[in-house]
């Protein structure tokens, strides 16, 4: 009897360090698999469904387009990436941009800008948005808008430039923030903000 307590003693004693050792082995293998997950910045910012998780304020619209046209300039993209955060800015502006800016011709000016920017060694080191409180919000027409200034941190050819630009918002009938336009700051009129 005291043999067969034993041998079961045993038998349970190695089956359980063989269920311990293949579940070590499998959360070891999980966390390998995650390192390798890590996405790239691009695939970071497409992966964000704007048709859910649209950007509630005008500032928070300008980070997300901000993220977009710094993957534009600073990173690697493949031709179909290009088109996906070209796809994405455009889901930011307003309806009257859209309809001045045709998907095709958008495309084809957005790619030979990024061209352009490669070939000049451009990149936008930082981008910032002004601060909520900084934000100018008016009624015309009907349409409420918003206007924020926005600064970036440009190097084109080994040459870093601060560039400051104005944009304008417009709010849609379903109450997001988009896109209406924008200019640089030197270019807006301060006293009215054209």
């Amino acid at each position: 009897m005291k043999k067969s307590t034993t041998t079961i003693t045993l038998i349970f004693v190695c089956v359980l360090v063989a269920v311990v050792g293949y579940y070590t082995y499998l959360t070891g293998r999980s966390r390998e698999n995650q390192k390798e997950a890590v996405l790239s910045e691009v695939q970071l910012v497409l992966s964000r469904d704007l048709a859910n998780d649209y950007p509630p304020t005008p500032k928070e619209v300008l980070r997300y387009y901000n993220e977009v046209i710094m993957c534009f300039y600073n990173e690697e993209c493949t031709e179909q990436e290009i088109e996906d955060l070209g796809n994405k800015a455009r889901q930011l502006y307003d309806e009257e941009l859209l309809a001045n800016n045709e998907p095709e011709a958008y495309l084809v000016r957005l790619k030979q800008e990024i061209e352009d920017g490669k070939e000049a060694d451009m990149r936008i080191t930082s981008a910032s948005v002004a601060s909520s409180t900084n934000v100018d919000y008016f009624e015309e027409d009907g349409y409420d808008f918003a206007r924020i200034h926005c600064g970036y941190t440009v190097i084109l050819n080994g040459v870093s430039t601060p560039v400051r630009e104005v944009y304008l918002l417009r709010r849609d009938e379903n109450r997001q923030w988009k896109i209406y336009g924008w200019e640089l700051a030197e270019n807006v009129n301060p006293q009215n903000g054209q």
